[in-house]
């Protein structure tokens, strides 16, 4: 019965089958000719899945995020990250690549990320000039830096189904989600040193840093609560989420001014869409991944890969070609929830810590969001530029090597993940 829910989930997949329903369909040939589980065994399940106050953090970063991008916030932090980083050669490629570190820092999304920075900065760097393959694959790749800077919705995640700290997940994602954000920098540099361009739109209205870190200060302000209220025990990660919703309604109304009341219902609307099949996902997801443990695919997993081999470095290989496989083929909180029961046991069996593993986890599957054929972020790049898919894909070779790079110190270098959470103890 394990073999036949692989094979219908997998099957459907390569048939285009959205990935909801071709677990769900594997859970119900499941339930209908196995004697493992039964039909209200999975019913009970994904509404219990839900029923978690945890997870209610996702749909209230999604609100939150939304509110952010229409209230303008995003364009505060392109100024504040222009004014830091503009003047290099290739700096608003650069200062796309920082307003991406400093959204996703309030987002936690890395769709959302993408949509409020690139909707904006795409046809800004276009008129300046800059290669419009480039500038997407760019600021797509940037936009994946959402779902490892903190707050992270694929992190609360991997913190209910692992069972470790979702402000230890948050704190050990600072360090590794920062250097991919500087290795996308550096790729920015060396691109446009390499293909120099006569931009066509001066930057004059180049803020200095001191304005815009004043016009910006509410802005920049909301990750600072976030986490400092994590850390402080003020909150738990969900109330952080609905400080973060209610932080950005009132600046952007009362402060900015820049959001209008008759403008919630359409964010609400905005959320729901986003939310509704994302969290469709986590409650199939894990029902799937409760029927794995069920039937104890991840201890039977676990033994077999460590009885072929007990070389720590060859079982961290075979877990992050899993892992950017995973993430070429399913949304990163599906892959999430139905990979930690199966990997985690494997990763502690070589004595990898779960923190540290988590962040190789999120680490791999950004990297997914710029990889075909399910990468989220090429979709939309596609559809906000017109650009052929497979012309994205060409230019996004030059980020994912970048990413490749931090990604194999992230593995290598478990101070990264495991250091910042152990000091805040």
């Amino acid at each position: 019965m394990t073999a036949l829910l692989f094979i219908v989930f997998f099957g459907l997949m390569a048939l285009g089958v959205p990935i909801a329903a071709a677990m769900g369909l594997g859970l119900l040939l499941n339930a209908l000719f196995g004697e493992t589980v039964s039909l209200a065994f999975i019913g009970r399940g994904m509404v219990s899945s839900l029923d978690s106050f945890p997870v209610l953090a996702v749909p209230i970063f999604i609100f939150a995020g939304e509110i952010m991008a229409k209230g303008g916030i995003s364009k505060r932090l392109f100024n504040f990250a222009n004014a830091c980083v503009g003047g290099f050669t290739g700096g608003v490629p650069m200062a796309t690549v920082f307003t991406c570190m400093l959204f996703g820092a309030i987002s936690g999304s890395g769709s959302a990320t993408f949509a409020a920075v690139g909707t904006i900065m795409i046809p800004i760097m276009t008129k300046q000039g800059y290669d419009r393959r480039f500038i997407t694959a760019l600021t797509a790749a940037s936009g994946g830096l959402g779902i490892l800077i903190p707050p992270s919705l694929p992190m609360v995640m991997y913190g209910v189904s692992a069972g470790a700290s979702i402000g230890d997940m948050f704190m050990a994602g600072v360090l590794p989600g920062v250097l991919c954000g500087v290795a996308l920098m550096v790729y920015a540099y060396i691109f446009s040193k390499l293909h120099p361009i006569a931009l066509t739109e001066n930057q004059e209205s180049r803020m200095s840093i001191g304005r815009s870190l004043l016009d910006g200060f509410w802005a920049l302000l909301c990750p600072v609560i976030i986490l400092g209220g994590i850390y402080g025990g003020i909150f738990t990660a969900t109330e952080a989420a609905g400080v973060a919703a209610l932080y950005g309604l009132l600046v952007s109304k009362f402060i900015y001014k820049t959001l209008h009341f008759r403008e919630i219902p359409g964010i609400l609307l905005r959320s729901a869409r986003m939310n509704a099949p994302i969290l469709l996902i986590v409650a199939v997801a894990t029902v799937f991944g409760r029927i794995l443990t069920i039937q104890n695919i991840p201890v039977m997993l676990a033994n077999t890969v460590l009885g072929i081999t007990d070389n720590a470095i060859l079982i961290l290989l075979f877990i992050n070609l899993l892992l950017l496989v995973a993430g070429m083929l399913m949304e990163a909180l599906a892959a999430i929830v139905i990979l930690t029961p199966i990997l985690l046991p494997i990763a502690t069996g070589i004595g990898l810590d779960p923190v540290h593993f988590g962040v190789i986890m999120v680490a791999n599957l950004a990297i997914g969001f710029i990889t075909p054929p399910v990468g989220t972020n090429l979709y939309a790049a596609s559809g906000i530029t017109g650009i052929p898919i497979k012309d994205i894909v060409r230019a996004a070779v030059g980020p994912v090597v970048a990413l490749f790079i931090i990604q194999l110190f992230i593995v290598l270098i478990p101070g990264l993940s495991t250091w910042l959470p152990s000091l805040m103890k």
